[in-house]
């Protein structure tokens, strides 16, 4: 049995470096034994750059791979994110706003407290009724204070971030402190073994590439996975519309502007635009549907957005192809990145799957090449389900509209055009308040339960109540609300504002734990 030891990551960017990190990390006692993690990218492609929110997970992420937060926030022009607001996304006025924390609701796993405020919604949002963070951002806080050790937190928080910075930053840790093999080279040739798996890679520089097992993190490309292994690509357009991106790099008028610490997603007339505050700039852009809208008009509606904060900045356009390949481990390539699937950033979905697959990989990394396939058939199973999760909950913020000013919006609420499982979801919460495994049975679930009811409860959804049902919780739930309310409090007089937070950080650096 020839032991598989010998990684090669094809491809750099956030998708390369990442994956190279983690898996890097998790087998350095390997690597006096031969163990090598190398990665090859070209220097002639640009790195397309996409994803500037981020998921809880990357703290943990991040930590395991021995990265200073103090280091990653400075390099990365970095900062804090708290969840999201979707604002018109429901109705289309004005006031029409609602928030996904990154919190989960007051002593969430022991009350469903979603039909207790279905019952008493006391003229509070079902956010501001069940946990603190909606409060916190609407004041323009922080998560955690400068006593707060690195990575620990007060309010559950991720990151918004500059992706190019990102990706030069993980390649200075990953060669620097990992031992991650860096090469610059273009790939011409996938040499195939017979019986069909990668056998090595040649370059135009002329260095031959050998391996045991291959990561495509080659981007659209697909140079690997689709290119050499013919692995079919599964359209998710049918379901999510939106095919074009055009984003925008937008300077504070001020240096002292507030930096919000959450995404703002601002629903158009077929589209929605994106707002991400960093120390330095707000990364925006307004993503839509060309079959509803042409770019040009998908530009003045950026535009009207930015007022005249944009009027002669330039602007950058993205294709999106929403939808996954078929298998995403094949024989012994596997892909990661925009070369498994990309889906548009309603969620911040794309850096995340990056570090679920790393993670995975690196866990299972097959001790040989006897037990690959096996190795492969589970990766694809659970990737292919986390994938169908989040196609899920990006339409749910669709088909929960009650927008009929365009075609755009109506089109969306067609049944046709949702999963069966939403479909059937949807008739239950009529009925039934999403929680824990009745709805949702992985162990890792890429949203929990309260996810979606922080989505339906917010677009303005209800769930029939039965008489009696609640009595033997309303103590426990009314207990919950009052720790929630007094909760509230005491983070919005102690938690400091973020941009002081950022600066302060940049300065004196936060706790090593």
């Amino acid at each position: 049995m020839k032991p598989v030891q010998n990684i090669v990551i094809v491809g750099g960017g956030t998708a390369g470096w990442l994956t190279a990190g983690v898996i890097a990390a998790k087998h350095q006692t390997r690597r006096p034994h031969g163990f090598t993690v190398t990665l090859v990218e070209s220097p002639n492609i640009p790195i397309i750059g996409v994803g500037e929110g981020t998921w809880p997970t990357l703290r943990a992420t991040l930590r395991k791979m021995g990265i200073s937060e103090t280091a990653f926030l400075r390099e990365c022009d970095a900062a804090f994110k708290q969840g999201a607001r979707f604002n018109r996304w429901t109705t289309g006025a004005a006031d029409d706003g609602y928030y996904h924390p990154l919190m989960l609701p007051q002593n969430f796993g022991q009350v469903n407290l979603a039909p207790h405020w279905l019952a008493n919604e006391e003229g509070q949002s079902f956010c501001d009724a069940v946990t603190s963070q909606g409060r916190i951002c609407d004041q323009g806080l922080g998560p955690k204070t400068m006593a707060t050790p690195e990575f620990e937190a007060v309010a559950n928080y991720a990151y918004h971030l500059d992706a190019g910075k990102f990706s030069s930053f993980l390649q200075r840790h990953c060669c620097d402190q990992l031992g991650v093999r860096h090469l610059l080279a273009d790939v011409t040739e996938v040499r195939m073994a017979e019986n069909g798996d990668i056998a090595g890679l040649d370059t135009a520089q002329g260095i031959a590439i050998e391996g045991d097992l291959f990561v495509d993190c080659t981007g659209f490309a697909a140079l690997l996975i689709g290119g050499a292994m013919g692995v079919p690509f599964l359209p998710r357009g049918g379901e999510l519309f939106c095919d074009t991106a055009l984003a925008i790099q937008v300077p504070y008028a001020n240096p002292d502007d507030p930096v919000a610490s959450h995404t703002m997603s601002t629903a158009q007339s077929a589209g929605w635009i994106w707002d991400i505050g960093l120390p330095t700039r707000r990364g925006v852009g307004h993503v839509f549907s060309s079959s509803h809208i042409s770019a040009e008009e998908a530009e003045r509606e950026l535009r009207t957005y930015l007022g005249g904060a944009g009027a002669d900045l330039p602007v950058r356009q993205l294709k999106i192809r929403s939808g996954h390949r078929e298998r995403f481990w094949e024989r012994n390539c596997v892909a990661v990145g925009l070369a498994a699937g990309f889906l548009e950033p309603l969620e911040a979905s794309a850096i995340v799957l990056i570090e679920l697959s790393a993670k995975l990989i690196a866990e299972q990394l097959p001790a040989c090449r006897e037990v690959m396939d096996t190795v492969a058939r589970r990766f694809n199973d659970t990737t292919s389900y986390r994938w169908g999760r989040i196609v899920d909950f990006l339409k749910l913020h669709y088909a929960l509209t009650q927008r009929t000013d365009t075609n755009f919006w109506r089109d969306n609420v067609r049944t046709e055009t949702m999963s069966d499982r939403l479909r059937e979801l949807m008739e239950l919460w009529k009925f039934q308040s999403p929680w824990l495994h009745d709805e949702f049975d992985r162990v890792e679930e890429v949203f929990p339960a309260a996810s979606y009811q922080y989505v339906l409860y917010g677009m303005g959804a209800r769930t029939a109540l039965i008489p009696g049902m609640l009595d033997e919780e309303i103590a426990v739930a009314a207990r919950a609300r009052r720790e929630n309310k007094a909760q509230t409090d005491r983070m919005i007089t102690a938690l400091p504002r973020h941009r002081d937070l950022l600066e302060r950080i940049a300065r004196h650096g936060l706790k090593s734990i």
